[in-house]
């Protein structure tokens, strides 16, 4: 199947494969995302805010495998590890990889790594870096569904991926 590019920008290409458009990321070659529990099962969830729907989203920690050209060479979890150290401010002593999924296949190519972290300890301030701005909650699973609802109340959007993290971990 050939792929013919319609337009770039700075981070994405718009591409048409076959009559079909859809989006593709010009840096990192994937994407991770962290479910993260720590001995209290509590779930780490980031909050920051999204330009592309205007308002906060509630997240699993996440990131582009090798986004930085120091990074060039990176694998998944060496992303997934220093995304959540970065966003939340943790590490982990046990990590276990998960099936990949898809973010929006009717829009994009990106798939998502995900990894399960557990055994937390906090080794950073966490935010993120540059100017992400990111806010760190711990919520304990038993109440993510009715925290989630209020989030969502307070004018939230709530990542799918969130959902499903419970299921995923084995909670």
């Amino acid at each position: 199947m050939d792929t013919e590019t319609i337009a770039e920008g700075r981070f994405l290409e718009l591409c048409c494969r076959d009559g079909w458009e859809f989006v593709h990321r010009r840096i990192g070659r994937a994407v991770v995302a962290v479910i993260a529990l720590d001995t209290d099962d509590r779930i780490v969830l980031v909050e920051q805010f999204r330009p592309a729907i205007g308002a906060g989203v509630i997240e699993l920690p996440a990131g582009l495998v090798g986004d930085q050209n120091a990074l060039d060479g990176e694998d998944p979890e060496s992303a997934a590890r220093r995304e959540l150290l970065e966003e939340t401010g943790f590490q982990a002593a046990f990590w276990k990889r998960l099936p990949s999924v898809v973010s929006s296949a009717g829009l994009t190519d990106e798939r998502i790594e995900l990894f399960l972290a557990r055994d937390l300890h906090r080794a950073g301030p966490g935010g993120g870096v540059d100017d992400e701005s990111i806010t760190v909650h711990l919520v304990p699973i038993s109440e993510l569904t009715e925290w989630l609802a209020n989030k969502t109340e307070q004018g939230c959007e709530v990542d799918g991926r969130v959902y499903a993290a419970p299921t995923l971990a084995g909670a």
